[in-house]
């Protein structure tokens, strides 16, 4: 696996930050869309999306072609693997930590039982 800069990911998760941004990318695994309908899609102005778009450019999440008077937007070279797995890392940290805190509760519940079964008993 490829390593990216910190840098990378940051640019990736801010530009993912945006729920616009995240509309995007949706969008555009749907199809190519120009600016124009982009913004008419997310009800906003040409400059606005056109902001949105060069950070997800930026991060390597969409790609622009301009014909004529026309930016067509498509989806980016990147496939957020180095994300990807960022996330996973700290998935299967929360994962052993939830483990071990039901083993712990378990531990206590069976204690407490036994205990309590105990002095019922005298």
């Amino acid at each position: 696996m490829v390593h990216h800069s910190a840098a990378g990911l940051d640019r990736s998760f801010a530009a993912l930050s945006d729920a616009t941004r995240r509309g995007v990318i949706e969008r555009l695994g749907r199809g190519d869309a120009s600016i124009t309908d982009l913004a008419a899609k997310f009800e906003m102005t040409l400059t606005g999306m056109k902001k949105h778009v060069t950070l997800l450019e930026e991060a390597g999440l969409v790609s622009t072609e301009k014909v004529g008077r026309v930016r067509t937007c498509k989806l980016g070279p990147r496939r957020l693997e180095d994300e990807t797995a960022w996330i996973e890392r700290y998935r299967k940290l929360w994962d052993a930590r939830f483990e071990a805190l039901d083993e712990l509760i378990e531990t206590l519940t069976n204690k407490e039982e036994t205990d309590g079964r105990h002095s019922k008993r005298k």
